[in-house]
């Protein structure tokens, strides 16, 4: 199985450790395209702070990431499990997950980047700014600046299993597993509320990014390898999921607090 994840905004910082090494990261072969984007963000960082800001869309209380973004190439680096901090991976809790599972969740995931293109757990990189919705000066928009180097990439490391699609929208346009579109699934998750007697289902982010990581540990610790959306719509409702349909999308249904 293959998953495949957005990054956070909310980051870890290392304070201290080795810096980036680029030759060491997992998909060697973006290692151009991630040095291509590495050196431009770098250099817009290093010359001017408010076209720095306005290209990566920082408010005013987040004008230190420019400087975090200068000094990427020296800065410590630190593996992407611990890097991601944000609700997901929050409620995923690599940190705490044991041996065996947090094994097959460094096999399964891969976390989209902006700035890396693809991610394992174990890569390790500096903190950083750098969504895919940002059009560099240079690179143009990343989502369709990585498209390319990413289909010539995954479909090889997505192999003959299920693919997990769990990203936002924003970096599920870096890569569409289309050819692979009857062995993917992508999960919705609907909070369920009652007015009156009558059901109302809304999609809430919070909700949708903790049930997301709260179904892909229960899926690690488990050591569920569902094959197919249907196998996965069947193990998540072994594991005491709500859900509805077979695939290739299903939802799942999470009660109001």
């Amino acid at each position: 199985m293959l998953v495949l994840l957005p990054p956070s905004e909310g980051k870890a910082t290392a304070t201290r450790g080795r810096p980036l090494a680029l030759d060491g990261l997992s998909l060697p072969a973006l290692a151009g395209a991630r040095a291509a984007v590495l050196d431009e963000l770098v250099a817009l960082c290093e010359g001017d702070p408010d076209k720095a800001a306005q290209v990566l869309g920082l408010t005013p209380g987040l004008r230190g990431e420019i400087a975090k973004n200068a000094a990427l190439r020296t800065a410590p680096a630190l593996p992407a499990a611990e890097l991601y901090t944000g609700v997901l991976y929050d409620a995923l809790g690599l940190d705490t997950l044991d041996p065996a599972a947090l094994r097959r969740a460094r096999r399964s995931v891969l976390v989209f980047s902006g700035l890396w293109g693809a991610l394992r757990l174990t890569d390790k990189v500096p903190s950083y700014r750098c969504s895919m919705g940002v059009r560099l000066p240079g690179a143009g928009g990343l989502a369709a600046y990585w498209r390319p180097h990413l289909e010539a990439v995954l479909p090889e490391v997505a192999g003959s299993g299920l693919v997990l699609d769990l990203r936002s929208s924003a970096y599920a346009a870096a890569w569409k597993p289309g050819g692979l579109a009857a062995r993917t699934a992508t999960v919705r998750v609907l909070q369920v509320s009652h007015v009156d007697g009558v059901e109302k289902r809304s999609v809430v982010s919070h909700f949708n990014k903790a049930t997301k990581g709260r179904l892909l540990r229960a899926l690690f610790t488990a050591g569920a390898v569902p094959r197919t959306p249907a196998a996965l719509a069947d193990a998540l409702r072994d594991l005491g999921f709500t859900v509805e349909g077979e695939g290739p999308k299903l939802d799942v249904l999470v009660s109001e607090l």
